[in-house]
């Protein structure tokens, strides 16, 4: 058998061996279960929105945003990071409020996600930023003592809604009893 007619065989070997990831990622064509926390080839971060749909149902679709990642594209998210991180694929729209839920920022500061995760991280981490917070000194307080970061996070004002002069109160009640 010659070279030549060997050469389809090759090449079809070849093909196989790419990578998916070398295909384009675009929002629009990415489904539901996949399309938050994915980046599309031109960098730009994937949206869930919802739309009415024709029957008068709640559909949903992938968007591209506006929003660009510096350093990544052609990303999606994987489900060890999605898990390990404590988001949902089906979120519509993301809100710093997930800050104040400490289940979620346990997750979020894990080692398991702050290490491994660095699109999910990115991402709040620019959320936190926008409120006025570092994401590594959050992280840092919150592994130190998990209620005080949290209401370190609401007296900053850095959280979303009302600051009154009760923060004092409210720090106090959650701070460690005396020894």
């Amino acid at each position: 058998m010659s070279f030549s007619s060997k050469l389809p065989l090759v090449l079809f070997l070849c093909f196989l061996s790419i990578p998916a990831s070398l295909a384009e990622v675009v929002c629009e064509e990415l489904g539901k279960d996949v399309c938050a926390f994915s980046i599309a080839s031109s960098g730009k971060r994937c949206l869930l929105e919802t739309a009415k749909a024709a029957n008068g149902g709640v559909e949903y679709q992938c968007r591209t945003s506006e929003v660009v990642v510096e350093r990544m594209a052609n990303y999606i998210e994987t489900d060890q990071c999605v898990e390990a991180c404590g988001v949902e694929r089906k979120f519509v729209g993301i809100s710093s409020d997930a800050f104040l839920e400490p289940q979620f920022t346990a997750k979020l500061c894990s080692p398991t996600c702050y290490h491994n995760c660095p699109n999910i991280v990115d991402l709040y981490f620019n959320l936190a930023a926008g409120e006025g917070v570092f994401l590594p000194d959050l992280c840092e307080k919150q592994r130190r003592n998990p209620h005080r970061s949290m209401v370190e996070l609401v007296s900053s004002g850095a959280a979303p809604g009302p600051v009154s002069d009760a923060s004092e109160d409210i720090q106090a009640a959650l701070a460690p009893a005396p020894q």
